[in-house]
């Protein structure tokens, strides 16, 4: 479903990749208990990005087998909702496996200049310096029910899980590609091709 931003990160296993997407667009739709939330995971590298963050409390996955955290067990997803709530990130292993929530993530690295588009708070600039930094894929939920994912420091999607938002929410700079999937909107940079003279 979401091929025109699996397509631009070929690093990861689109499987995984994609339960997590899915994971951020029902945590964006859904809310929980009828109030928005905004969560951030960090897909990939994951030593670099346990290295670049901290715990804000009691890690509650900590101690749990491997094969209840990963990304696509049924009973995992809703703990990850419920987790959602809490401040701090979620940081997934390249295999999917969700190792750590909870996290405050390092948003400012002093070695490179992120541009974030006006308008999108720390969670944004966490994930996308993040990203700089590290080989990691920051995939944000805006408290606004935005998905935003961002690969090397760059906003590369944002899904939109309502049409309705489509001109109040959009932040790729540039041309854009959007595509409908139902009631999605997914917009990806449209990113001009090298001639051949060039």
């Amino acid at each position: 479903m979401f091929e025109s931003i699996l397509c631009q990160i070929t690093e990861y296993d689109p499987d995984v990749l994609e339960s997590l997407i899915e994971l951020a667009v029902a945590i964006a739709r859904e809310g929980r208990e009828g109030k928005r939330v905004g969560t951030l995971f960090m897909l990939g590298d994951e030593n670099a990005v346990l290295a670049r963050s901290r715990s804000l409390i009691l890690d509650p996955l900590l101690g749990h087998p491997e094969s209840a955290r990963h990304i696509t067990d049924v009973n995992l997803r809703g703990t990850v909702k419920e987790l959602a709530q809490l401040d701090g990130g979620f940081v997934v292993s390249q295999a999917g496996i969700v190792l750590s929530a909870c996290r405050y993530l390092d948003g400012i690295a002093a070695e490179v200049e992120v541009e974030v588009p006006l308008g999108l708070g720390s969670r944004h600039i966490a994930a996308a310096n993040m990203s700089a930094v590290t080989k990691a894929v920051g995939i944000v939920v805006s408290e606004s029910s935005v998905v935003r994912i961002f690969c090397h420091g760059q906003l590369v999607g944002e899904i939109i899980p309502e049409l309705w938002m489509i001109d109040h929410a959009t932040h790729i700079r540039g041309t854009v590609k959007k595509e409908q999937v139902g009631e999605l909107s997914i917009l990806t940079p449209r990113f001009r091709q090298a001639t051949v003279t060039e």
